[in-house]
């Protein structure tokens, strides 16, 4: 999936441009059965749209594009609370929707691990403001929720092992230091090639 980053000017109503301390990601639908994920964007600026409410990333088949920086105030949640602590995120219903909300659940997945935040951190629009939305994953809810952990622990995992284990630091900045080995892949098994390579670049 494709992550653009486009967004919108601050104006009254949409982006105030106040800076917020985020804490959890809020998830909803469009709402509208025929618009893509830049089409929703585009709504934001439209000058018939005259509604307070805005979100911060939008997701579609395709791609996902942010629409208002994730560190600043969204109208997204109906609670000052929500628009203030919360990204917001819009899962729009066209195309493929089964592909989306996979899309959706790959973002928030990746959005938590990069934040060091659990699975608690994930919200319905609903459990700020009452709105039944996200109204089509509302009633499958938990599965949602256990769809974006596996994810997570897939993310977590990788991440373990691109680490470098302790004991072997030193001799892992030598290697890059001396131009060895680019110090990638540090518990992936080694190859004969990869070995004679190594040996060959360390002899100079």
């Amino acid at each position: 999936m494709e992550y653009v980053i486009n967004h919108i000017p601050i104006r009254k109503g949409k982006r105030p441009g106040t800076k917020a301390k985020m804490t959890s990601i809020t998830v909803h639908n469009t709402g509208n059965p025929k618009s893509t994920a830049m089409n929703e964007r585009n709504w934001l600026v439209n000058p018939e749209n005259t509604r307070a409410a805005s979100f911060h990333i939008v997701v579609d088949e395709k791609m996902a594009v942010e629409c208002i920086p994730l560190d600043e105030v969204a109208y997204h949640s109906g609670k000052a609370e929500g628009n203030t602590t919360s990204i917001g995120i819009e899962i729009c219903e066209s195309g493929d929707y089964k592909k989306t909300e996979q899309n959706a659940v790959e973002l928030i997945a990746k959005m938590l691990v990069e934040r060091n935040w659990g699975i608690d951190r994930v919200r319905t629009h609903k459990s700020w403001s009452g709105k039944e939305c996200p109204w089509r994953i509302l009633p499958y809810w938990n599965d949602f929720l256990g769809r974006i952990q596996k994810e997570m622990d897939k993310l977590l995992k990788k991440k373990e092992q691109d680490q470098v284990s302790e004991w072997a630091r030193d001799a892992w900045k030598w290697v890059k230091d001396k131009g060895i080995s680019d110090g990638t892949r540090p518990k992936d098994v080694v190859t004969r090639e990869e070995v004679w390579t190594m040996l060959y670049r360390m002899r100079g």
